[in-house]
């Protein structure tokens, strides 16, 4: 495997393999992650653990594991499986932005900040430098903490962001609503959630998600998650 990257939008890992990938395995993962994507996490457990059995050194299946531990709340057990795909592969910036997601899940907004500044410092791949920015315009927009806050950054982020993927993801489209709010410009924040709204393809839940956000916004009410 020589390069993968990451669709926020469809949550999809894209592969380009060299002859020496085991290819049954990656099948296995590929599987797993269509199970997750539906919402079968049992079955994508099952999955994933054939692929350990197979393969236990493949590092794909290391991070697929990462997803689905965090997907079931398991943040420090994520965390364990990204920190051994970084130690083998330190520019796998898909597994760096999952380990500052489950930080940031459990509390530990510095650990996250820092990793998201470091992903944004060293512009990876466009869509992974988007996913970065996105990401940290979230954290400043939306931390509980109010010392990690910073309206004014996160919708500079965002913007870029939006840019970045041609303003086609309502997730980071999303991310500059949440940011113009925490800035109180709660006029610009309905705007772009409901932009969001009206990106083709968006799934039923992150639908949902926004319309939440939408209706918090309509009523000048933050977002702290």
């Amino acid at each position: 495997i020589v390069h993968a990257s990451v669709s926020q939008a469809s949550n999809t890992i894209k592969l380009v393999r060299d002859r020496s990938a085991n290819g049954e395995v990656i099948k296995l993962d590929m599987q797993a992650q269509e199970q997750m994507q539906k919402g079968d996490l049992a079955g994508a457990g099952r999955t994933i653990e054939l692929a350990m059995r197979k393969d236990p050194t493949l590092w794909l299946t290391y991070f697929m594991r990462a997803r689905l531990l965090a997907r079931q709340r398991r943040y420090e057990l994520a965390i364990e499986d990204c920190n051994w795909v970084l130690r083998k592969y330190p520019k796998f910036i898909e597994a760096a932005l999952l380990r500052a997601q489950a930080n940031a899940d459990l509390g530990k907004y510095a650990e996250s900040l820092k990793e998201l500044d470091y992903l944004v410092r060293i512009r990876p791949h466009v869509d992974s430098y988007a996913r970065a920015l996105s990401s940290r315009a979230w954290l400043l927009a939306r931390c509980p903490n109010p010392s990690f806050r910073n309206g004014r950054q996160a919708v500079q982020d965002a913007k870029i962001a939006c840019k970045l993927t041609n303003w086609t993801d309502e997730s980071t489209i999303d991310s500059l609503a949440a940011a113009y709010a925490e800035t109180g410009d709660f006029d610009s924040a309905v705007r772009y959630a409901e932009q969001a709204l009206t990106v083709s393809g968006i799934a039923s839940v992150a639908s949902k998600m926004i319309q939440r956000h939408l209706a918090s916004f309509k009523e000048h009410k933050l977002i702290r998650s």
